[in-house]
């Protein structure tokens, strides 16, 4: 009802009143004037506010046929007044609630001109009665309804469940009915489903194919996304390698061994968190080996180390063969064998290699699948030779007291045998004699010092000779060129 007065006349009592109003259970009426009222009637009914009024009427009442019949019942005075008002309506709409599951939720409804009409909660999706004015009727804990002495009705919901999705209705009882409905939407984070999906593990024999299935459940619906651990590309039918894939399934044609490893399924609604499963695919392939060196040469008294390279799956057994006996890692062998997935890099390490060491090793790797071998001839090779000599050339004066020119400054010459390092002159010119090279002083040397007091002579084995017979006749051969760069 409005805050402005109606006024009602109740006949044959001639008497008007004011139905003022409110969102109160009961509106407030009071006597606003009073005609031909005899001395022994009650005094007028003024203030009368939420409360039945009931006067009696005797029978001498109606047997003098009195003008003044009084029937105040105060429910009837406020249909009367609910009538001539505009009565019960919806201030605004109830909104749509979306709350993620376990969390609590409050539906608002507003309503205005209530009077001593009563609001219900209907879920309409369970045809469930939830309250009824302030009183709840489902059988529900959860559920409950409060008022704000003012226009404003909260159904809550606490630890809101799957259950409680849908439409509710917040009706009053009026005549016709007047009704909105408001959604309560319950958001629920993704779940895989592991008894739908594929177990964590599987295996399948090279050059097979294989489908990976994942499926999940959450509101709003999930989307599956599929991609590798490692980030490597995924091989899908004849789309080529790509990294992500979206779906349910994921399809692996002809799936080779590098394509082995976990496969991560994601999935994802938007409502944190997000969750994936991981499915490990075993490729799985007899052993096959590649020999880097199959040729292997060694001295006596050496150190050698001989490789393999085994590729398995299931993880195979390998190890070393010599002379039909295998080879354990004791103080003369030492094997080490490094894994990285079906990967395998086998090591033999021959310590102090003997006559007995040489000959044939070979690898082996076997799994449950097949067998396989790699050989490696190892022999002896020579020794290397010793390292060049250094020989030292010292200036000393004439044995037979004559004048002699000083000599260079001690310097180190390497003397390599004739045939080691032999001389090539250039193809436009002849080789040059032994006598011209020593009589052209104009003639630079290759090699020489920044001071120029020093020089490294290149010669070959003919001046050798030369100047080795003129050192023991008469002392060290200094070249013109170089006595003169030394005065």
């Amino acid at each position: 009802m409005g805050s402005q007065g109606r006024t009602v006349s109740l006949l044959p009592v001639a008497r008007e009143w004011n139905c003022t109003g409110g969102v109160s259970d009961v509106p407030k009426v009071s006597v606003v004037k009073t005609v031909g009222i005899k001395k022994n009637l009650p005094t007028p009914w003024n203030g009368i506010e939420q409360q039945v009024l009931r006067s009696r009427i005797t029978m001498a009442d109606i047997q003098r046929r009195s003008r003044y019949l009084t029937i105040s019942i105060l429910h009837i005075i406020t249909i009367m007044c609910q009538a001539l008002s505009d009565g019960p309506r919806f201030a605004e709409p109830i909104p749509n609630v979306t709350v993620a599951l376990g969390r609590d939720a409050n539906l608002p409804c507003v309503v205005e001109n209530l009077g001593t009409y009563k609001v219900a909660w209907i879920h309409i999706n369970r045809h469930m009665l939830v309250t009824m004015h302030t009183r709840v009727i489902a059988k529900i804990p959860r559920f409950s309804v409060s008022y704000d002495n003012q226009k404003t009705w909260l159904l809550h919901v606490s630890s809101v469940q799957k259950q409680d999705i849908g439409y509710y209705m917040c009706q009053v009882n009026t005549n016709p009915m007047i009704s909105q409905v408001g959604y309560l939407e319950v958001v629920v984070p993704p779940n895989i489903l592991d008894s739908m999906s594929t177990q964590s593990t599987v295996a399948v024999r090279e050059n097979q194919n294989i489908t990976l299935t994942c499926r999940a459940e959450g509101i709003p619906t999930p989307t599956l996304m599929w991609r590798r651990e490692d980030g490597q590309g995924i091989f899908v039918d004849r789309r080529g390698k790509v990294v992500m894939y979206d779906g349910e399934q994921l399809n692996l044609t002809k799936i080779s061994r590098t394509q082995m490893g976990a496969y991560l399924c994601i999935a994802k609604n938007g409502v944190p968190p997000t969750v994936s499963k991981r499915i490990i695919v075993d490729v799985e392939f007899s052993p096959m080996i590649w020999v880097p060196n199959q040729l292997v040469g060694a001295p006596a008294d050496t150190n050698v180390t001989i490789d393999c390279h085994t590729e398995a799956h299931p993880r195979a057994i390998s190890y070393w063969i010599f002379n039909s006996t295998m080879v354990l890692s004791n103080e003369k062998y030492f094997t080490h064998t490094v894994e990285n997935s079906y990967r395998t890099h086998m090591r033999l390490t021959i310590r102090n290699l003997q006559a007995g060491d040489f000959g044939n090793y070979r690898c082996i790797s076997k799994n449950s699948l097949g067998e396989t071998e790699g050989s490696i001839r190892l022999y002896e090779i020579p020794k290397p030779s010793a390292p060049p000599k250094a020989t030292e050339i010292k200036s000393s004066a004439n044995k037979e007291g004559r004048k002699s020119t000083p000599a260079p400054p001690k310097r180190l010459t390497t003397v390599w045998p004739a045939s080691y390092k032999p001389y090539y002159p250039k193809r436009t010119e002849r080789p040059p004699s032994s006598e011209e090279k020593l009589e052209r002083p104009e003639q630079k040397p290759r090699g020489h010092a920044s001071t120029g007091s020093a020089y490294i002579i290149r010669w070959s084995a003919p001046q050798l000779m030369i100047v080795a017979v003129q050192y023991m006749l008469t002392g060290p051969y200094v070249p013109p060129y170089v006595a003169q760069n030394a005065n």
